[in-house]
C-alpha cells in the first residue's frame, strides 16, 4: 500500500472474504480440470488453465514465472540435501574407517602383548 493509506477493519475483513471467495472459485474451476483428466490431485496446469477459463490471463505468465522460480529453489533445496546427506554418509564412513581401525589397532597391540608374554613364559 502506499505511504499514508489507512484500510478500516471492515474493508479488511471485505477484502478477507473476497480473497478467500476468489480462491474457492479457482479451486473449483481447477478441480474441474483435473477431473477432465481423470485426476483427483490438482496441479499447476490446473490452476493456470482455471485462470485462464476465469478470464484473468494478464496473470498467468506472472504465475508461470513464480511458478518457475519455486521450481528452481526447490531443485536447489533438493540438491544441497542431497549434498549434505552424502557430506555426511562420507563423514560416518570416515569415522567408522576410523573406529575400526582404532580397533584393530588395539587388537594387535593386544596380540603383541599376548604374544611377548607368551615369550617371556
Amino acid at each position: 500500500l502506499p505511504d499514508g493509506v489507512n484500510i478500516s477493519k471492515e474493508a479488511r475483513s471485505a477484502i478477507s472474504r473476497a480473497a478467500s471467495v476468489f480462491v474457492l472459485y479457482a479451486t473449483s474451476c481447477a478441480n474441474n480440470f483435473a477431473m477432465k483428466g481423470k485426476r483427483k490431485t490438482l496441479n499447476a496446469g490446473d490452476v493456470l488453465s482455471a485462470m485462464e477459463e476465469m478470464e484473468f490471463q494478464r496473470f498467468v505468465a506472472p504465475l508461470k514465472d513464480s511458478l518457475e522460480v519455486y521450481r528452481r529453489e526447490q531443485k536447489g533445496k533438493k540438491e544441497a540435501r542431497k549434498d549434505k546427506d552424502k557430506k555426511a554418509d562420507s563423514e560416518e564412513q570416515d569415522k567408522s574407517r576410523e573406529e575400526d581401525n582404532d580397533d584393530d589397532d588395539e587388537r594387535m597391540e593386544e596380540e603383541e602383548q599376548n604374544d611377548e608374554e607368551e615369550v617371556d613364559n
